[in-house]
């Protein structure tokens, strides 16, 4: 797979991808810390000066210092970045659950933005806009040579006034145009059904601030109409968001005081471990589980996962796995494994830094290695070959030794076989339906629940491969 130049995990509109600790600390001075590197800072002050004094244009020192604290952090992984004063409320509103935009997760490659994931229910969603995805020009602007932030600005705007984007697609022998109508984006983070008698899917797709609240409720409706045999946890193309969320959901389906998921890191407030209480992810001092049906703790259960499961959504299939609480079917996950914390600079800006990479409850780290499946379904209808955290520029190793060393060898064995599909054509744009009749891993999902044979592939594909192999090259 070719690398990412430079990727980061920027929404048009949104903040997610990452596990975020909103504790909104002050950067304060810590016993301890290290004196100040006299001579590097001495050559960051001849490189100021130098600009000022010789550069072919004169630069505002502004502009110099914000550059300056980005290059800092950008170094050191994809995650940590600065926040300036849009993008610190952006992310503020965005937690929230409402934000403006067309609804894409986006990174570079080769100078062109490239799509990371549309946000379910959004336009991008909508109109077809996949994974991979090469933005090349923005309305009639070509892409090339603009920074990333640059064009997520052109791409923001006032809702119900619209944007064409070109777009390339392996596969594709001409660019694909799709003209998109920005919005006020409201994610629904939870949605449910009963699938058939008895067995009940409840769909997380971001951790929001009110996401366990919501999905509560849910549960509440589901329960009442009638007994539920088997339960579906999907978090399949959930890019994670707040941490306390995740350990709220977590905590639906364990018992009182089980260990969830705990962090390590340099700092000692990086240290710590998450159970499932009320004091570990009420923020209101509100217990927002009181009222849960005792049967959601017992009730039979699978965890649907796929490479675009991210953060927030590996912390609850880990600990639900881990507990034996629930079996983990789908494919592997994204593996980010790391908390960002927002710590504000003061003027209303911030910086999103690493603290910390967490465990599961059986001491796993999940960075650059993911959730591992108990049974392996592939997604017939995913063709795209996913960028995972592994394959990101910079990224935060494994931390510890022995998972490290074996990290690539297991992802490898435990990732299904790249199929070679012919790419859809402009009029076959359709979004995946998570949950719809045709979603191959939730009938398997409900084959399971209902001790029936679970399978890898889809008859259709199995076919498909089967007469690949018997055609004979010819000379």
């Amino acid at each position: 797979m070719q690398k990412l130049r430079s990727i980061g995990f920027i929404l048009v509109g949104a903040v997610a991808g990452v596990l975020i600790s909103l504790n909104f600390q002050a950067i304060a001075d810590r016993a301890g810390r290290a004196p100040l590197p006299i001579e590097e800072l001495r050559a960051f002050t001849e490189v100021f000066g130098a600009i000022k004094t010789n550069y072919v244009e004169p630069v505002e020192d502004k502009k110099l210092i914000t550059e300056a604290i980005n290059g800092m952090l950008t170094g050191l992984d994809p995650h940590s970045a600065y926040l300036d004063q849009e993008a610190f409320k952006e992310l503020q509103v965005g937690t929230q659950g409402q934000f403006g935009g067309l609804g894409i997760e986006v990174g570079m490659e080769d100078g062109f933005v490239k799509v990371i994931s549309p946000i379910e229910d959004t336009p991008a969603f909508k109109a077809g806009v996949k994974p991979n995805d090469l933005i090349i020009k923005l309305d009639d602007t070509p892409v090339k040579g603009m920074t990333l932030n640059d064009a997520v600005k052109r791409m923001r705007g006032k809702p119900n006034t619209q944007i064409t984007l070109t777009i390339t697609r392996k596969g594709e022998t001409a660019p694909i145009i799709v003209t998109l109508t920005r919005a006020i984006i409201k994610v629904q983070s939870v949605k449910s059904k009963m699938i058939e008698p008895g067995y009940a899917w409840v769909r997380v797709s971001q951790f929001q601030e009110a996401t366990a609240e919501n999905m509560v409720k849910h549960i509440d409706t589901l329960f009442k109409q009638g007994q539920v045999k088997g339960l579906i946890l999907d978090l399949r193309g959930d890019p994670g968001g707040l941490l306390h969320g995740a350990v709220a959901i977590s905590s639906a389906f364990l018992p009182a005081k089980t260990l969830v998921v705990s962090t390590d890191g340099r700092a000692e407030d990086a240290r710590k471990k998450f159970y499932a209480s009320p004091d570990d992810y009420a923020r209101r001092g509100d217990d927002v589980l009181k009222s849960l049906p005792p049967a959601v703790k017992t009730v039979p259960m699978v965890v649907l996962v796929n490479g675009g499961s991210a953060s927030a959504s590996e912390i609850v299939a880990g600990a639900l796995q881990d507990h034996k609480r629930a079996k983990v079917i789908g494919t592997q996950t994204f593996g980010k494994g790391s908390v960002q914390t927002i710590m504000p600079l003061g003027n209303n800006t911030a910086i999103k830094l690493t603290t910390a990479r967490y465990y599961t409850p059986g001491g796993r780290s999940i960075q650059a290695l993911g959730i591992t499946p108990d049974i392996v379904v592939e997604d017939p209808s995913d063709t795209a070959t996913r960028v995972r955290e592994a394959d990101l520029q910079r990224h935060l190793e494994n931390g510890k030794a022995e998972a490290k060393k074996d990290a690539a060898k297991d992802a490898k064995e435990a990732t299904p076989r790249v199929r070679t599909v012919p790419a859809p054509t402009p009029a076959e744009f359709k979004p995946i339906d998570f949950g719809g009749k045709d979603d191959f891993q939730l009938s398997q999902a409900i084959a399971f629940l209902k001790g029936e044979p679970v399978k890898s592939q889809s008859p259709t594909v199995a076919q498909t491969d089967a007469a690949k192999q018997q055609v004979k090259p010819t000379n």
